[in-house]
């Protein structure tokens, strides 16, 4: 059972904080921490403002998400934790090699893809990347 659920990607401010939005969505009626953090966070940042809108225009609030810097004892202290991409993987596995039997990537169950970093691209880019996003979300949810 997951119990605390972690989403890393690089800056904590674009994809992460989109998943781990659109998981609290769909999972709110469950007993489930969800959390996310950045591998480079900028840290204390709010979410990007696209990410925020496109959110909004799926009646998520996203507001009060600040990014925060990812932690060994984060990764230690999550049951399941999936990144954006291969290299966040590899990242976290370096980072905690403890953890490395519980880090995933979001998109597992459907291409194994990486989830592209729409940061300081036009709104196409992150409306393409909040398709994919929500995608691997309902591909989790069987396994929560």
């Amino acid at each position: 059972m997951f119990n605390r659920l972690l989403i890393v990607c690089i800056g904590n401010i674009c994809r992460s904080p989109t998943a781990e939005y659109l998981f609290r969505q769909r999972l709110a009626t469950r007993d489930i921490q969800l959390s996310s953090a950045g591998l480079g966070a900028l840290a204390g940042h709010p979410m990007d403002a696209t990410a925020l809108q496109l959110l909004a225009e799926h009646d998520i609030d996203g507001t009060l998400h600040r990014a925060r810097q990812l932690t060994p004892a984060m990764l230690r202290g999550a049951d399941l934790v999936l990144g954006m991409e291969k290299s966040h993987v590899a990242a976290m596995t370096r980072l905690a090699p403890e953890a490395s039997g519980k880090i995933f990537l979001l998109d597992k169950w459907l291409q194994g893809r990486d989830i592209p970093d729409p940061y300081r691209q036009q709104r196409v880019a992150f409306e393409h990347v909040y398709g994919t996003i929500a995608q691997g979300v309902e591909s989790w949810l069987r396994y929560l």
